[in-house]
């Protein structure tokens, strides 16, 4: 549990860092005028950006935050790792989970398989690997 949570204060930092600089690219584009808060165009850009983080590091196994802890994601069916499809499923359940006040991810404490929500619903589990693997 706690090599979970440390990879995923590593990917908050990551991907914090990915949307601020992703912030600049409308700002640049509209000629340096400002966008208004709470613009659903704009937040919907930034929601776009952070599953693409999410979703690309997910196909493949691993984001930064797990590989910095060992940490591979793994589909349960046949495959190694998990679809698209899954992925968008984990990362719109994952949102769902840390809005719930974290009860999605406090779910892995009382699993037999330590699975969140989002692990259960885009089948998948975080496994342990060695570093050298």
């Amino acid at each position: 549990m706690v090599r979970r949570l440390a990879a995923l204060v590593y990917d908050a930092i990551a991907v914090l860092t990915i949307l601020y600089i992703a912030s600049f690219l409308p700002v640049i584009a509209t000629g340096g005028k400002a966008i208004a808060p709470g613009n659903p165009i704009f937040i919907s850009y930034l929601i776009g950006i952070a599953f693409g983080y999410f979703g690309t590091c997910w196909t493949r196994g691993r984001t930064l935050g797990m590989q910095a802890w060992h940490l591979e994601l793994e589909s349960t069916s046949a495959t190694r790792h998990i679809s698209w499809a899954e992925s968008l499923t984990r990362f719109v359940v994952a949102g769902f989970s840390f809005g719930a006040f974290g009860l999605g991810y406090i779910a892995a404490v009382l699993d037999p398989e330590n699975r969140t929500w989002h692990d259960r619903m885009s089948k998948s589990r975080l496994v342990k690997r060695s570093a050298i693997s």
